[in-house]
Parts: C-alpha cells; sequence; structure tokens
C-alpha cells in the first residue's frame, strides 16, 4: 500500500469535509501548492491563491480532498508515463500502461485509494485510463463543470469529470460536481451500437455484456474524420498555449516537447477545417441518439499495451480513436470496466444527449450486472 500511495499521490492534503474521500489531478489548481500538471517545467510555479471552481464546488459538497495524483506531463500523452512525477502503476494489470492523461486517477481509484477521484479529458484522457485499469469513468458534456483554475486555461474539448470503482459511486461523485444533476432510473437501456474498428477479443467482451438486449448497429459516416478533426484542434489549441514552452529550455518529457513542437506547424485553415468536421460529427451523433438512450461502442479498439510496449508514446495515440470524437462532439460519455476472454481490461463507452450524464450514469447502474470488473480488494487494503 505506501508503494502504491508514493507512486500515485504525488501531494497529500487534508482539505474539506468528511464526506467522500477524493483525490484531484494535479492539473487543477488547489489553493497552497503549485499546480505542476506532472512537468518539472512547473515545478516551482506561485502556489496558487484559490482553489479551482471543481475542488472549491467538492469542498461545498462535504467532500474530503485528500491529494493530488500523478499525470501525463501537461495532459497531452495516452499512456500515463511520466518520469518527472512518477508514473502510476495499474493496479489489476502492473505491466500494462495506466493510460493518460488521468493516469493517477484511475489509478488510485482502482488501488482503493479513495472513494472517487477528479481527472480531465481533453482527447479520452478519463475513458481510456479508466478502460486501461478496469474502472468507472464519466465525461459530462463540454460545459458542464466549471473548468476556472484547471489547465489547460483554454480549451474547446477539454471537461473535468469523475472515476470511481462502482457505478453508484460514480452517480454520487456526478452529482457532487455537476450542478443540476438529478439521478434517475433506468429498466430497459435503449441502446444503439455503433459500427467502429476494434479487436475482435474487444468486440466480444462488449457483445457479452450486451447480450440479450435489441441493439441495431449504425455507422456514422464523419466518425474517422471526427478523430483526425479531434487531434487537430488538441494539437492546435495546445501548441498557442504550451509552445512558447516548449521552444525555451524549461525541462520538459522527450515526447511532450517534440509532440507541442510539431503541432506548431498546424495553420488557421487547417482549424477551419476541423471545425467543419466537429459541425457535420455533431449533428449526425445528435440525429442518432433520436429515440434512444445512448450510443454504444468500444472505449479502446484494444487491450492496452505492455509497458515495454509504450516506448513510441505517438504509435499510441490512435488509443483513442473511439474516444476522441465525442470531445469533438461535446456529447457526455462514460465507460463501464469490462473484461476480455483473456482477463485483460476493456471498456463498454455509452454515449448520450448533451446534459444527459444522469442518464448515463443510470444505465451504468442498470447494466453492472453484466459487468466482469475487477475485484481489487484483496491486493490493496
Amino acid at each position: 500500500m505506501n508503494d502504491l500511495l508514493s507512486s500515485i499521490i504525488t501531494r497529500p492534503l487534508a482539505l474539506g469535509g468528511v464526506g467522500p474521500r477524493v483525490l484531484v489531478k494535479e492539473c487543477l489548481g488547489v489553493a497552497g501548492i503549485a499546480t505542476r500538471c506532472g512537468s518539472a517545467a512547473f515545478a516551482m510555479a506561485p502556489t496558487e491563491t484559490r482553489h479551482s471552481a471543481v475542488v472549491d464546488r467538492l469542498i461545498d459538497q462535504g467532500a474530503q480532498i485528500t491529494g493530488t495524483v500523478t499525470m501525463h506531463e501537461l495532459a497531452f500523452g495516452v499512456t500515463g508515463v511520466n518520469t518527472f512525477a512518477g508514473t502510476a502503476p495499474n493496479p489489476g494489470w502492473p505491466d500494462r500502461i495506466p493510460g493518460g492523461s488521468s493516469s493517477g486517477a484511475a489509478a488510485a481509484v482502482a488501488a482503493g485509494l479513495c472513494d472517487f477521484a477528479v481527472g480531465t479529458d481533453t482527447g479520452g484522457s478519463i475513458r481510456q485510463p479508466a478502460c486501461c485499469c478496469g474502472v468507472f469513468g464519466l465525461k459530462p458534456s463540454f460545459g458542464a463543470i466549471d473548468r476556472r483554475g484547471a489547465i489547460p486555461r483554454s480549451s474547446s474539448l477539454d471537461v473535468i469529470g469523475p472515476f470511481a470503482a462502482s457505478a453508484p459511486m460514480l452517480t454520487k461523485a456526478a452529482a457532487m460536481m455537476i450542478e443540476g444533476f438529478a439521478p434517475t432510473h433506468i429498466d430497459t437501456p435503449r441502446l444503439i451500437r455503433l459500427d467502429v474498428s476494434a479487436d475482435a477479443d474487444i468486440n466480444a467482451a462488449v457483445d457479452t455484456a450486451l447480450a440479450g438486449l435489441s441493439i441495431p448497429i449504425i455507422a456514422l459516416p464523419s466518425f474517422e474524420d471526427a478523430y483526425r478533426a479531434g487531434l487537430t484542434v488538441i494539437n492546435f489549441e495546445l501548441a498557442q498555449e504550451f509552445g512558447q514552452l516548449a521552444r525555451s529550455d524549461a525541462t520538459l518529457g522527450v515526447d511532450v516537447r517534440s509532440r507541442i513542437l510539431a503541432a506548431l506547424s498546424l495553420t488557421v485553415r487547417e482549424m477551419a477545417e476541423a471545425e467543419v468536421v466537429r459541425a457535420r460529427f455533431t449533428a449526425e451523433v445528435d440525429a442518432a441518439l433520436e429515440g434512444v438512450d445512448a450510443l454504444a461502442l468500444p472505449t479502446m479498439p484494444c487491450v492496452p499495451p505492455t509497458l515495454d510496449q509504450a516506448q513510441d508514446p505517438r504509435a499510441l495515440i490512435p488509443l483513442t480513436s473511439l474516444v476522441r470524437p465525442f470531445n469533438l462532439s461535446g456529447h457526455p460519455a462514460i465507460t463501464l470496466p469490462l473484461r476480455t476472454h483473456a482477463g485483460l481490461p476493456a471498456g463498454l463507452q455509452l454515449v448520450a444527449r448533451k446534459g444527459d450524464e444522469a442518464r448515463l450514469c443510470a444505465l451504468a447502474e442498470a447494466l453492472s450486472d453484466r459487468l466482469d470488473p475487477v475485484d481489487f480488494s484483496k491486493d490493496t487494503q
């Protein structure tokens, strides 16, 4: 347990009330400490004079903020590997990546170090690590949670959201974090399966979870275009925020610096083309959701790679091919933990209408008895 604490929790805290124990990704401002974003470049940044909006809200709701957790540097990577702040272990599959960028939040929940954790999701950074670590993760609708005090400071994609080890706890976390969230109940899910590219073992795990439900299958014509457009937008926006830092002599990881420098070549015209795709894809998702509760698809197209396979982080960016499109469109999405026949992590992703986070949480609770999550309690308590 001590090893888990030291490799996941970067700075212990004791803030708030006596409610759920909450750990937060260290790109979310906490008064009295620097917002380091998992980077040596920000290690000596001035301490924050006030909490980020989400931390303030959680404290007002009675949560206990017990610490900050490690992350992929600058929230700009999918592996979670971090030589400065530490790489969070994947509690269920220690030889595999924890995912990124909210690696520590996912690992903390899987390790039982908190009741729920708070991460951010700009291109899959909640859903992908949740899938890797075998826990639940929710990306709310864009704008559902106040981003004041979060880094990146400006983004048309980034959303703050919770991780939890169970669907009921995820519902509780969402209710504490999202203004106007009203828990609901669903008996019989009405779903549409999206036809997307994923490995056979992943599709089999999703098929097993949805067995017995009558679910039509459709394709979204702009899905792959939306993935590419999402990459354009995240790269362009983060290059605007961190480009000067990457050009400087600040200490940055090789993967992050090279990715930012490459992104500086993107043009305003490419961004405009991505915005055209955003509008078209958003309309396609809205139309597909008419008359149903959610769209269903795998969270990741394959099982998480091993740490040895993660030596080239840029080659792993396609791990977000099934999650990134919904950052572009702004729809809320949730991942439920599954396992493949070989016992490796997989995920069922559900996508709902904007503002329908409560419906997604209700679907997660309705489908929970179909899941085969990992019980970490014997190893972490």
